[in-house]
């Protein structure tokens, strides 16, 4: 069995996922890496995890940070930011307060935190599967994603629709970066 070496893999990402409490980012998280869901309590200040991806015909390695939504954990996760290459904001289509304090709290923790100014944003709209709750519009999502600069994807952690993609997506605007770090292990 061939030890996990820096060979494995052509390019290591950095990637973070924000936004409230319950918007399901560690469902989605779970969902891209292992192909389940569960239904996750909120996370005590960070989670990690890695997956080995080919991406553009590139073999990668992602490092998956997973941040507590809470206010209370917000002081640690502030650390996390540094040196990723892609940032999601997550917010629940059901919730619309959790897409209001995408521009009160997450945009601005982004601002304070990002030491990459070519981070890549993405902003992705989970739990569509919950169509007749929705309560934030896919225009909206699109507009808040025009302001910001950020790629938008609407998805379904439970129903997995558009997991993959977002991830990919992601990745793949990174590489479009003319001047992305590469991190090599």
């Amino acid at each position: 069995m061939a030890s996990a070496s820096h060979g494995d893999f052509e390019y290591l990402f950095k990637l973070l996922l924000i936004g409230d409490s319950g918007v399901g980012k560690s469902s989605l998280l779970l969902s891209f890496t292992s192909n389940t869901f569960e239904d996750l309590g909120p996370t005590i200040g960070v989670d990690f995890k890695m997956k080995m991806a080919t991406i553009g015909g590139k073999k990668l390695k992602l490092a998956l940070w997973d941040t507590a939504g809470q206010e209370r954990f917000r002081t640690l996760t502030s650390s996390y930011y540094r040196g990723a290459q892609g940032i999601v904001m997550v917010y629940d289509v059901t919730r619309r307060d959790t897409f209001t304090n995408l521009s009160d709290i997450w945009a601005k923790e982004i601002e304070l935190y990002s030491t990459n100014q070519d981070c890549i944003k993405m902003l992705v709209g989970n739990k569509v599967d919950k169509a007749s709750d929705r309560a934030v519009t896919r225009k909206e999502g699109i507009d808040f994603a025009r302001e910001y600069g950020c790629l938008f994807l609407e998805c379904s952690a439970k129903t997995r629709i558009n997991v993959e993609r977002c991830f990919e997506e992601l990745v793949l605007k990174v590489f479009m970066q003319k001047s992305f770090q590469v991190l090599i292990i």
